[in-house]
């Protein structure tokens, strides 16, 4: 089990470093495919995210993809909302969690290959009110289905005409108070695992920290439609799997 945690961890980062998607992959793989139960996987993944986000945001920080006062509205709000959201994932029936596991993953890899031919538009203005309530519903989703912070925050941010990098980079930041507060989290309500935890952080940060490089050199049509396959084919098999 522990290569198996450890090459998961590495895909899934290289993935979120690139495209700022990846961290979905986790649970689903963790619990269908190895059997570890749903909370145990959610506490696991989101402690995973911690170095996630931290390797991610230096990367993206020095390379100056990262627009601090957005950064900074978005983590105020994801701070309570993932607090929120780490109680709710042990009241939250599993199979509700992984049908919206299946839809997350699913509706942000369609939205990635309709992103290859959608025009660049001028961001659409929030607001700083708009954004901490943008992070609160990111900080809860995120916690509740152990996906991080960049699966739900990349689309919208692209939704409302943010460049592709500037998405991704933010969704590296939200990550640290997401992950750190439902590890805090999980590990108050009992179902955090340690060994697990360390296993997939290791994995997670050596590939999102390649991964970020990585997005500053590759084209972005290429970055999207790698991640879009992955997604959906992942939503697909999660649905596959409990309706037999």
């Amino acid at each position: 089990m522990t290569a198996t945690l450890l090459s998961l961890g590495l895909v899934s980062g290289l993935m979120i470093g690139c495209v700022g998607i990846g961290g979905v992959i986790l649970v689903p793989v963790m619990t269908l495919g190895i059997g570890i139960p749903i909370g145990t996987a959610i506490a696991a993944a989101m402690a995973g995210y911690v170095l996630t986000g931290l390797s991610g945001t230096l990367v993206f920080g020095r390379n100056g993809s990262i627009r601090w006062t957005l950064a900074l509205s978005l983590c105020l709000g994801a701070a309570p909302g993932a607090l929120l959201g780490a109680w709710a994932s042990g009241a939250i029936n599993a199979h509700i969690i992984e049908m919206l596991i299946a839809a997350l993953a699913i509706m942000s890899g369609l939205y990635n290959l309709r992103g290859n031919s959608v025009v660049d538009t001028p961001p659409l203005a929030l607001g700083t009110l708009g954004f901490v309530a943008m992070g609160a519903c990111v900080g809860l989703l995120s916690a509740v289905t152990g996906t991080g912070g960049p699966v739900i925050l990349v689309p919208l941010l692209l939704t409302f005409g943010y460049p592709v990098l500037t998405a991704v980079g933010l969704g590296q930041a939200i990550q640290l108070p997401v992950a750190a507060l439902a590890t805090l989290g999980a590990y108050a309500f009992g179902s955090l695992d340690i060994y697990l935890s360390v296993l997939l952080s290791i994995g997670l940060a050596v590939g999102s920290t390649v991964g970020a490089g990585v997005a500053h050199h590759v084209p972005r049509a290429t970055l999207r439609t790698i991640a879009a396959s992955v997604l959906i084919a992942t939503g697909a098999f999660i649905i596959f799997r409990l309706v037999i």
